[in-house]
């Protein structure tokens, strides 16, 4: 079957109701009186991340990782809508436990079969060595060609015999 333009979309429009764990709105505190231990049933509404979404995050936090975080936080929040500096005052640990939320409805989240494939492909290897026997970056591996990552495999290679 093939999937039309509305299918393909309809993802984005989708929004998902997510519990919030009583001790991760108040860290290191008792549950509040006349609970008796049940689990708070505080909820958000977050919606995935766009393709949009992404770029504007990744242009807006080029040098700043916290940032792409905090970005990504609120523009899921659906409700309570909040802005950069609420979400940014957040404590760690409710920013972190949203983030990896977000990830997860947005089908951004790598489980460990996937990182472990992912690790095991040819080119992964050949970026590790190539990055840990020249001290380059990622960017400068990912620079070369196919053509030049194979030439400076071969002479590790050669010289690793010779």
């Amino acid at each position: 079957m093939t999937l039309g333009a509305d299918e393909l979309l309809a993802g984005s429009a989708l929004t998902f109701e997510v519990t919030v764990p009583a001790a991760m709105l108040r860290p290191g505190t008792a549950p509040p009186s006349g609970t008796k231990g049940t689990e708070d049933t505080s909820t958000v509404v977050l919606r995935p991340l766009s393709v949009r979404d992404l770029q504007r995050i990744t242009r807006a936090a080029r040098d700043q990782d916290q940032l792409a975080s905090v970005l990504s936080v609120e523009r899921a929040l659906v409700k309570p809508s909040l802005g950069v500096a609420q979400v940014a005052s957040m404590h760690a640990g409710l920013a972190q436990f949203l983030l990896a939320k977000v990830m997860e409805i947005s089908g951004l989240e790598v489980d460990a079969a996937t990182l472990e494939a992912t690790a095991a492909e040819p080119l992964a290897k050949a970026a590790f060595t190539l990055s840990e026997a020249f001290g380059w970056t990622p960017q400068e591996v990912q620079a070369l060609t196919l053509g030049q990552v194979l030439l400076h495999l071969e002479m590790l290679k050669e010289r690793a015999v010779g």
